[in-house]
C-alpha cells in the first residue's frame, strides 16, 4: 500500500481522507471472508474514510438544514457499512467516487422523506438498544448504573419471548445473532451500531438485504419494549 499521507488545509482539490490506503482497504475487505481481518481494515481505514466522507458530503451540499441532521450522519455512515460488497473496483468507479455518489443521493433521498417530526423522536428512534443505554444519563451514577441493569435484566427476558416458535429460518438466525452479541460484547472489538451490520452478516452468512429486513423486524419488537420501559409499564 503506499504510504498514507498527512492531511491538508489548503485548497487543493486532493482529498487526504481517502488515499490509496483506503482504496485498497475496500477492495481487501471485499475480497476477504476472514471476519478479524474485515474488522480490522474497517476500523483502521474504512470507518475513518467513512466518517470524514459523509461530513464533507453533508457540509458540501448543504444538508445541514436537515433536522436530526446529526444522527441523520450517523445512521448514513452506518448504512454505508451495510453495501460495502457491492462495490466492485472492476467496472471502472473509484470507491471515493462510488461512495460520494451513493451518499450524497441518501441525503437527497433523505430530503424528501423528511417529515415534521421532532428531533428528539428521531433520535431515539434511530438509535439501537446497546447504543441507547451509553446515552442516558442521570445526576446519579449509582442509580443510572443500577437502571442500566435492570434494563439489560428485563431485555433479556424480552428477546426470549421473541422466538415464539413461528419464526422464519432468517429470523432465526438474526435473533440468535443479536443474543451472540449481547452476551459477548468483551469478543467484540467495536461494538457499536457501524459494527453490528458486519457482525451479523459474518454470524449468519445471510447478505446484507436479508439482514436489514429481518433486523428492521427486531427493532419493530425493540421499539414497543423500549416504550413499555419508558412509560413505566415494566
Amino acid at each position: 500500500m503506499a504510504a498514507r499521507r498527512g492531511r491538508g488545509r489548503g485548497k487543493s482539490k486532493k482529498n487526504y481522507y481517502f488515499t490509496k490506503d483506503h482504496e485498497q482497504a475496500i477492495i481487501d475487505y471485499a475480497n476477504t471472508r476472514d471476519v478479524r481481518l474485515r474488522t480490522q481494515l474497517y476500523i483502521d481505514y474504512i470507518e475513518p474514510a467513512f466518517s470524514e466522507m459523509v461530513d464533507k458530503v453533508v457540509f458540501t451540499y448543504k444538508f445541514t438544514t436537515l433536522p436530526n441532521i446529526e444522527a441523520l450522519r450517523e445512521e448514513c455512515k452506518v448504512w454505508l457499512t451495510t453495501i460495502l460488497d457491492k462495490y466492485d473496483p472492476n467496472k471502472g468507479s473509484k470507491a471515493f467516487s462510488y461512495f460520494s455518489v451513493i451518499t450524497k443521493n441518501w441525503f437527497i433521498h433523505k430530503v424528501k422523506k423528511t417529515s415534521a417530526r421532532s428531533k428528539r423522536e428521531t433520535d431515539f428512534e434511530n438509535l439501537t438498544g446497546e447504543v441507547e443505554q451509553k446515552y442516558l444519563s442521570s445526576y446519579n451514577p449509582y442509580h443510572n448504573k443500577r437502571e442500566e441493569v435492570e434494563f439489560w435484566n428485563f431485555l433479556w427476558e424480552e428477546i426470549d419471548t421473541w422466538d415464539t416458535g413461528n419464526l422464519k429460518e432468517n429470523e432465526k438466525k438474526v435473533l440468535e445473532a443479536i443474543k451472540i452479541l449481547l452476551s459477548s460484547p468483551d469478543d467484540i472489538e467495536i461494538f457499536n451500531k457501524k459494527a453490528i451490520y458486519l457482525y451479523i452478516r459474518e454470524i449468519t452468512g445471510l447478505n446484507t438485504k436479508q439482514v436489514v429486513n429481518n433486523l428492521n423486524k427486531m427493532r419493530v419488537k425493540y421499539r414497543v419494549f423500549k416504550g413499555k420501559w419508558n412509560r413505566g409499564d415494566i
